[in-house]
């Protein structure tokens, strides 16, 4: 009997140690990728990013810039932020692309057949880390995206060093514009949704975003010398053309999220009365592509004070203007923007207006205006440019172009915001039923998650924003 036990014994241990030796080998799925090609990894941070802070930018970015008035299910809207509904949590957007485009980056640095991609990954780090930072303020930087290196609990970088330190916002520009000025290689650019491979292209959007990069951060230090030599330098995003944007379809799969949103979710959104009294005012056309006639009186438009308390109001949709046709019906019209001509003009004629280059105000303003008016293919009226409010004053410059930018970017609120931050303009109003003690919050808050899985470094966070306020400014804003 002992023998046999024996036997038995060893033959278990033996049926053990093939097993664990076999074990990564059976199961492994042989027809799963372990790895992807950075042609594939861009095409989807590209579409990804775009499709999601689109879709963030009209409805969470919308209400902060006072585009839209939500009128059900609106705590956001009432400046409650950390109850996000139905958007109003762009944190894991940012970092899971910025983890996809690191990827690509890494692959570019360590392997020479990839080279072609540094450039734009590099741009396209600086871009989503500029709109990561202006949203939140301080944020994990150095340390995030660390995971197979061990780190799990990234510290967070402040803004100041996340724009101008090495390996920062401009640093990775002009680290792009050297990638791509020394790619000698011949293999294309591939994945490219933007520019199908055009790394001239890619060089006009490093520079354009130099440009509004420079100028968000214009009232902390000089920037007058960077911006003149791009400037005069010319090789900027300079028409629409020109734009780093990709089209949504009017079909799905490839369209814009509010087309296939539910009636009542979509209905959910009207005009404010801040963009209402904005556009009148103007009387600007392009409040016909923007927004419908109410459904109870064809003949007007009609927005909403931002933040009711719809437990409180009896509101008839009928009585408002929904968002228009380009946003729901016809986004084969509509596009996902990184950057464009019109507020890459914007920018300049706000430089312009301060001195820091050398050229005439009002000719780039009236070029960015019909740039915008081209951009959301509505007609620009003959004496647009040429008549009191909308006629350049040199005297309110930059309540006028900062206020055009703002109109322009209705798909993309959350610039307008952020600018409303930087500048004061245009006047944002005090919401109806405000959960925030009346005030405009000038930063969205961390999310819960942060202060359950990285808890050390979100409780110095929270600290240094007085208890992760949303009324605490970030370090360029100086308003």
């Amino acid at each position: 009997m002992n023998n046999i036990y024996k036997l038995i014994l060893i033959g278990s241990i033996f049926l053990a140690v093939s097993c664990v030796q076999g074990f990564q080998e059976i199961n492994t799925n042989e027809n799963a990728p372990i790895d992807v090609q950075p042609s594939l990894l861009l095409r989807k941070v590209l579409w990804d990013y775009g499709e999601q802070m689109s879709y963030e930018g009209f409805v969470s970015g919308g209400l902060l810039g006072q585009y839209l008035t939500a009128v059900d299910f609106n705590l956001f809207d009432r400046h409650s932020l950390s109850e996000p509904q139905f958007g109003g949590n762009p944190w894991p957007i940012f970092y899971t692309n910025l983890r996809d485009n690191e990827i690509i980056l890494q692959k570019a640095l360590t392997n020479s057949t990839f080279e072609v991609y540094e450039g734009p990954a590099r741009i396209l780090k600086a871009y989503m880390t500029a709109a990561l930072t202006d949203i939140f303020g301080d944020v994990p930087y150095r340390q995030a995206l660390q995971g197979k290196n061990g780190i799990i609990s990234p510290s967070y970088d402040q803004q100041e060093d996340i724009y101008l330190a090495e390996g920062g916002i401009l640093n990775n520009l002009d680290l792009a514009l050297s990638a791509i000025d020394e790619y000698m290689g011949t293999i294309p650019l591939e994945g490219d949704i933007l520019f199908n491979g055009d790394l001239q292209a890619w060089k006009k959007m490093a520079n354009a975003l130099k440009i509004k990069a420079l100028m968000r951060i214009s009232d902390k230090i000089d920037v007058a010398e960077d911006i003149k030599s791009i400037f005069d330098a010319g090789d900027y995003i300079s028409s629409n053309s020109e734009n780093a944007a990709f089209d949504f379809t009017s079909t799905e799969p490839n369209n814009f999220r509010i087309a296939t949103a539910r009636i009542g979710d979509f209905n959910i959104y009207v005009m404010s009365l801040t963009n209402q009294e904005i556009l009148e005012a103007y009387n600007d056309p392009r409040i016909g592509t923007f927004f419908r006639t109410t459904s109870g009186d064809p003949s007007v438009y009609n927005g909403l004070l931002n933040g009711p308390d719809a437990s409180q109001l009896s509101i008839s949709i009928a009585d408002y203007s929904l968002a228009g046709t380009v946003f729901r019906e016809n986004t084969g019209a509509l596009d996902a923007n990184f950057i464009t001509a019109w507020e890459v003009h914007f920018l300049l004629a706000e430089a312009s207006s301060k001195g820091y280059i050398d050229a005439d105000t009002k000719s780039l303003y009236d070029l960015a205006v019909t740039q915008s008016f081209e951009y959301w293919n509505t007609n620009l009226p003959s004496n647009y440019l040429n008549v009191a409010p909308t006629a350049f004053d040199e005297s309110i410059a930059l309540e006028q172009i900062i206020t055009q930018k703002w109109i322009s970017n209705m798909v993309n609120g959350f610039e307008g915001w952020i600018e409303y931050k930087r500048t004061g303009y245009p006047a944002l109003k005090t919401v109806d039923a405000s959960l925030n003690n009346d005030l405009i919050p000038v930063r969205m808050p961390y999310p819960i998650d942060e202060a359950a899985l990285n808890t050390e470094n979100y409780n110095q966070a929270a600290a240094n924003t007085d208890n992760n306020s949303i009324n605490a400014a970030v370090w360029w804003d100086v308003y």
